[in-house]
């Protein structure tokens, strides 16, 4: 298998598989393919694991796409704009994710639940107790909001993370949260109460734009908004607006990738 990842903001990933050679990939991912490739649409190992991946945010159902005869190209695309990261994954070998992050990978990878481990975490962490977890053998690629920077912790060495921003993280990190600290900090600092704390060793990939953020400042220029019309433009007006608002998160944070 060979893959080339093309674009700036909005990227794909082109994917060549050999005859026989299989990735799979979560429902409405798929941007374009040649002849030579096979779509088989399934439940990705029977109705209970179908469920289980609907929990971490994604499809129930899963689509490979299998090069027969010959060689065959699939390009998969996000749907929202950001970067695409490729892994491969050692036999064993696991990354946490974020809902949604999962693009698409190699069949010998498994996607599965992954619990936060610590219930305050699950509460405040803004992720949710339930997370994904890849697991290893082969090359899975995975979709982050915006920008990626990683960051390669020291046992015991702490970073200190607005929630949304954490995307990826090795197995081997712990995940906390921790109250923003002074009082004048919580009211106006406007990073909200609390902050993740992440714990080496291993390493951390940090996305530059929550999907969140992104539909707040949408929501701002939209009619009947507080910041257009200086009072919140009328019951109709805010429930114009939140429906438009409703669309636009239901588009981004759907059951699909």
């Amino acid at each position: 298998m060979r893959y080339e990842i093309s674009g700036t903001v909005m990227q794909t990933v082109g994917i060549d598989l050999s005859p026989g050679e299989i990735v799979y990939s979560q429902t409405a991912t798929m941007a374009w393919m040649s002849a030579g490739v096979r779509m088989h649409t399934n439940t990705g190992g029977g109705l209970f694991a179908g469920l289980k991946r609907s929990l971490t945010g994604g499809s129930f159902f899963v689509t490979d796409f299998q090069a027969e005869g010959g060689s065959g190209h699939v390009a998969f695309a996000p749907r929202f704009p950001g970067t695409i990261m490729a892994r491969t994954l050692r036999p064993g070998e696991s990354l946490i994710c974020r809902k949604e992050t999962f693009l698409c990978a190699e069949k010998t990878v498994t996607l599965e639940l992954a619990w936060q481990q610590r219930i305050g975490s699950g509460f405040f962490g803004g992720a949710g107790f339930i997370l994904q977890r890849v697991t290893g053998p082969g090359t899975v690629f995975l979709d982050l909001s915006g920008e990626v920077v990683s960051k390669r912790l020291q046992p015991g060495e702490p970073i200190f993370v607005h929630a949304g921003h954490v995307g990826v993280h090795e197995p081997s990190v712990s995940f906390d949260i921790q109250i923003v600290p002074g009082f004048r900090n919580i009211l106006f600092g406007g990073e909200g109460l609390f902050l993740a704390c992440l714990t080496g060793p291993g390493e951390v990939w940090l996305q530059s734009m929550p999907i969140m953020n992104l539909a707040e400042e949408v929501a701002r220029y939209l009619p009947g908004s507080p910041d257009r019309s200086g009072g919140g433009g009328g019951a109709l007006g805010g429930v114009a607006t939140a429906g438009l608002v409703g669309g636009i998160l239901g588009g981004i944070l759907g059951s699909d990738n």
